[in-house]
């Protein structure tokens, strides 16, 4: 299983009390072991870059997460290996051991400098997240749709620098506007790593059927999201989350869904259910009871992320 989205880097922090990633560790829901029971293959890790560094710290902070993160990966390297290419993904999975993919989420990071987007390349960051809710030096967040901007010119460099390197383009926390601006411009298949459908949850951070139809053409993939508020208002439950999975099937085709958990970043409002990450069997007999194929279903916990990563990285 591939899960495009977690926040579990911010309980490596000394902040959270550098926890043991390795042992089972009740404070948050996602750790080796549970990793292990829920048979994830490649998690997605991002360096989720807070508020209160932007703008003006916001890539030493990105540093910083990044080294509680390669200091946690070296305690469990046994069993997880960070991978920067196709092949790697597939030896570390072939070796028995979980593949961990860094991304950081926020162009904050990047102060305005193509220079450090590839300097976060050369230091194993394979995918980036171009905004966060905000707006920022690349383009408008959710939270300022209403303005109706898009891409700056320096998005529209990072944008071809990122084609050109080989790391993927999230578009998840973006307005509509800076979405669609990138479509039309990237080279490559994106990703919007955690999000839903807003036919069913109205939410400024689910994506509406024209931008689903839009990431079809495109070739990309959505990873749906288990965070409640992006569920349902009332009562969100995996039934719920069940009717995400048929719509966006419906509306985008069953080449284009994944999972993208956002396990960690949800505030404590964990869905019922879907607890934690050694949960996710249920979430796969929710599917085959709602009639989408054995073959489907591979094709949600695996293939179509795997063809995103396979297209996008560089050999």
């Amino acid at each position: 299983m591939i899960d495009a989205h977690c926040d579990t880097v911010h309980y490596f922090t000394q902040e959270k009390g550098f926890y043991r990633f390795s042992q089972k560790n009740i404070s948050a829901q996602v750790d080796l072991p549970r990793m292990q029971a829920g048979n994830i293959k490649v998690q997605f890790f991002a360096l989720y870059i807070e508020p209160e560094y932007k703008p003006c710290h916001a890539l030493k902070r990105c540093l910083q997460l990044l080294d509680y993160f390669y200091r946690t990966m070296e305690t469990c390297h046994d069993r997880l290996e960070v991978v920067c290419s196709s092949s790697d993904l597939m030896r570390v999975n072939s070796e028995g051991k979980i593949a961990a993919v860094l991304t950081v989420e926020g162009g904050e990071a990047l102060e305005g400098d193509l220079g450090v987007l590839r300097a976060l390349y050369r230091l194993g960051v394979r995918g980036l997240g171009l905004t966060w809710n905000q707006r920022n030096q690349i383009a408008d967040g959710v939270w300022e749709r209403e303005a109706g901007g898009g891409l700056t010119r320096f998005g529209k460099k990072v944008i071809k620098e990122m084609n050109d390197m080989g790391m993927i383009i999230d578009l998840a926390h973006m307005a509509e506007k800076s979405f669609d601006d990138v479509l039309l411009l990237t080279t490559q298949p994106v990703v919007v790593s955690h999000a839903n459908a807003r036919a069913i949850c109205d939410h400024p951070r689910n994506l509406t059927d024209d931008q689903l139809k839009l990431l079809q053409k495109n070739g990309g993939v959505i990873g749906l999201s288990f965070y409640p508020d992006f569920i349902f208002f009332v009562n969100p439950d995996l039934e719920k989350l069940l009717d995400h999975f048929e719509h966006i099937a419906e509306i985008a085709g069953i080449d284009h869904l994944g999972i993208g958990s956002d396990f960690d970043g949800m505030e404590g409002k964990y869905l019922q259910g879907l607890d934690d990450v050694s949960f996710l069997h249920f979430l796969i007999q929710g599917l085959l009871s709602r009639g989408f194929k054995k073959e489907d279903v591979s094709k949600i916990l695996w293939g179509n992320f795997l063809r995103v990563i396979n297209k996008v990285w560089k050999q």
